[in-house]
């Protein structure tokens, strides 16, 4: 390769795989699952579609990458040395993340698509549902940890009666879910914990 070479020879270019991860959340939001296309990524992205054919199968793999990405990244909860400030802090991040980011947007597009595709459905939950679970389990282990929590609390089923609450309301009701709302849900769900 002669020093003119701009590609990455070991795979796909970072700068160019963010760009299209970029455009797929960015078209996502303007156009709806319906109206997203390959060919739309790869304009706005500045690649080609072939490119793009290469790295990824189909828009829905675009959308599920840049949606796994994007989770890791926002929603890895921050060590405030308690039970109860992990989880006001993190149900806020949460809400926030579901109802007013792009990668919003794109999971729910993934839930309202895996409703119709039971391929997709597992990969959604097998893959990033599942990782973001144990992220959002890690306040419950650091609290179980510092000897806030017995160790015979189910933590995977405190997890997902706090989580199910606001995927509902994003999912189902559509109704706001503010600090308003998720910090006196941490308050009134500690308590029915045992300790």
């Amino acid at each position: 390769m002669g020093a003119d070479h701009h590609g990455n020879r070991y795979g796909r270019s970072e700068a160019a795989r963010q760009a299209v991860l970029e455009a797929a959340d960015d078209l996502l939001v303007e156009h709806g699952f319906a109206g997203l296309t390959i060919e739309k990524i790869a304009a706005r992205a500045g690649v080609a579609k072939q490119t793009i054919y290469r790295w990824w199968p189909s828009k829905v793999d675009i959308l599920l990458d840049a949606f796994g990405d994007d989770m890791a990244k926002a929603l890895t909860p921050a060590d405030h040395g308690s039970l109860a400030a992990d989880l006001r802090e993190h149900l806020a991040a949460v809400a926030d993340f579901l109802t007013t980011n792009d990668a919003g947007a794109v999971y729910r597009a993934l839930v309202g698509q895996a409703q119709h595709d039971p391929a997709l459905a597992t990969r959604l939950r097998d893959t990033h549902l599942a990782a973001q679970q144990l992220r959002d389990r890690l306040p419950f282990d650091r609290a179980l940890a510092r000897g806030e929590l017995p160790p015979t609390l189910d933590l995977d089923l405190a997890v997902q009666r706090l989580m199910a609450v606001v995927h509902y309301r994003v999912l189902v009701t559509g109704e706001p879910v503010s600090r308003e709302f998720t910090d006196p849900l941490v308050d009134s769900f500690l308590p029915t914990l045992p300790l």
